[in-house]
């Protein structure tokens, strides 16, 4: 039974990379390579080589070659598991970026050839290109692996250098890297164009991974938390836990209610406690994830 749950996760993590590499190559060679929009990573850097060798260069394989050292370097400090499925991942986004190239590049001329005026619309590249680069990199990372390019060379310095966390390490990283292509294209507006998809594929990442929040989780301090939680319990059909608080401020003692309910349930739940306690304390925040056999989303 282990060994099947084993093989099914495994299964799973490498569909995860296989779909997730070829999305993030459509969206890679479909929107900002032909527009030379290179938004971090280490397939800008092969972006930059791809056009300042005048196209010799393909950029998969570029970035293949880019990522051998820091295969080396991981193999001993991450993990086997990680760099091998980082290192499927990989080839296998190299390979596709490349042997997608004449069909990405006609849909990339067919959606060009559609613009409204004499200009391409780079905004709209970069933010189609950074949710449908995003995407496949959420999936990719949601298996476990990465694409073996500066997401693995973050991990790397977090690794020599605690300190520096990997979001701060691949800020740097990817900063550094559009400061590249600024200089390398002579274009402070196409750096500004990476930026915009760097951001955007961030939000997408979080998105597939985290997934979109649904539900919120609220706490109640109130003078009448007895009448607030029979309302969740018996209106909403909610659990609610109780907690007894002291306000250091005042020295007097309240109950603290908790509850986690649907978003759609949330503005009538604010109404009803301001009914019954228009001074309560009440905050509220997102939930990525809820674990628990009792909890449904149906409002």
């Amino acid at each position: 039974m282990k060994i099947d749950n084993k093989v099914r996760t495994n299964c799973r993590a490498y569909f995860y990379m296989i779909i997730g590499s070829m999305i993030h190559a459509v969206g890679v060679n479909v929107f900002l390579i032909p527009h030379k929009i290179a938004p971090g990573g280490i397939t800008s850097i092969a972006t930059v080589i791809y056009y300042l060798s005048e196209k010799v260069f393909p950029v998969g394989v570029t970035t293949m070659v880019l990522c051998i050292p820091l295969f080396i370097l991981g193999y001993k400090q991450l993990g086997r598991i990680f760099i091998i499925r980082t290192l499927f991942s990989t080839v296998f986004l190299s390979v596709f970026i490349d042997i997608s190239t004449p069909l990405t590049n006609y849909i990339s001329a067919l959606i060009a050839s559609n613009k409204l005026d004499n200009n391409n619309d780079y905004m709209l590249f970069s933010i189609f290109g950074g949710i449908i680069a995003g995407f496949g990199l959420g999936l990719i990372f949601k298996s476990g692996a990465t694409t073996g390019g500066t997401d693995l060379a973050a991990r790397l310095i977090n690794h020599f250098y605690p300190n520096i966390s990997i979001g701060k390490a691949l800020v740097i990283i990817d900063g550094i890297i559009v400061i590249i292509v600024i200089l390398a294209f002579n274009n402070i507006l196409l750096g500004l164009y990476a930026i915009l998809s760097l951001y955007v594929s961030s939000k997408i990442i979080d998105i597939v991974i985290d997934g979109l929040s649904v539900t919120k989780s609220v706490y109640i301090i109130s003078d009448f938390a007895d009448d607030i939680a029979q309302i969740i319990l018996l209106k909403f059909g909610r659990g609610v836990t109780s907690f007894i608080g002291k306000g250091m401020y005042s020295g007097k003692e309240k109950k603290m209610l908790y509850c986690v309910i649907p978003k759609a349930q949330l503005a009538k739940l604010k109404s009803l406690i301001k009914n019954i306690d228009p001074v309560a304390f009440v905050t509220i925040s997102s939930v990525t994830e809820v674990i628990s056999k009792d909890f449904k989303l149906e409002s």
